[in-house]
């Protein structure tokens, strides 16, 4: 049995939206200067207290607390908005569809999203029945920390060495590298591709068809060569169409 892992923003799902202006809002609410999209991207895969800690140049206190009750709060209100709502990358259904059905994969998450949000994502007609384990910003420490990855691992009795962890930032392949499993990198999400390889990625995908080239290669024990040739023929193609 295998274990797939994949990381929720920036990998499956399309959030920068309203990740970006739930944060912009909970700035102005405290009276802060709003970080630019650019800041809020890039601490976009850590929990919450952590990048909002970040964004300020401090420890996490009561206040970052306070501020992280009122984030969730607002995204929440803006999710009921069409404009804001976070959809799948395109070409991602089919693959987790196509994954799902195998008897010998098991599918998880592990993300930095509230276990709130997890929950609202897997009632989607997109995620709903696919993923066997999860484990998000309320179960364990931030990414890197490799605690997601192997909590996820014991629940569905696989070991770090059968799990691959797919994830679109470096603190994605931070904690695969920590729990000793192996990353792949998406090229559509949050951090650049010579980012997630200094941090252990094995190979950066740069469409869904090449991702899943990556996944078959890895699923059938096979090297990253052909898969890494496969990335670069589609390197650049940015998979942004909705599924």
């Amino acid at each position: 049995m295998r274990l797939i892992l994949f990381d929720v923003d920036g990998t499956l799902i399309d959030s920068k939206a309203i990740i970006h202006e739930s944060m912009r809002l909970t700035f102005q609410r405290w009276g802060y200067g709003e970080p630019s999209c650019e800041a809020t991207r890039a601490l976009i895969g850590l929990t919450l207290d952590t990048a909002i800690a970040s964004l300020l140049s401090r420890e996490v206190d009561d206040e970052i607390l306070a501020m992280v009750s009122d984030y969730k709060d607002i995204y929440l209100q803006l999710s009921q908005q069409p404009e804001m709502q976070s959809l799948p990358f395109g070409g991602i259904t089919a693959m987790v569809d196509r994954l799902a059905r195998r008897s010998d994969v098991m599918l998880g998450l592990a993300t930095g999203k509230s276990r709130r949000g997890v929950q609202k994502m897997l009632q989607t007609p997109h995620f709903s029945g696919r993923f066997t384990v999860s484990r998000s910003a309320d179960d364990c420490p931030s990414k890197p920390h490799p605690a997601m990855v192997l909590e996820c691992c014991d629940e569905a009795g696989v070991s770090p060495a059968n799990t691959l962890v797919i994830g679109d930032t470096s603190f994605d392949m931070e904690m695969a590298t920590a729990a000793r499993a192996t990353g792949i990198g998406v090229a559509w999400g949050y951090h650049p591709t010579d980012r997630m390889l200094s941090a252990g990625a094995c190979a950066v995908a740069h469409s869904s068809l090449a991702l899943q080239k990556m996944v078959d290669d890895w699923l059938d024990g096979s090297s990253f060569d052909e898969a890494a040739e496969a990335a670069a023929f589609f390197q650049g193609v940015r998979a942004f169409q909705y599924a």
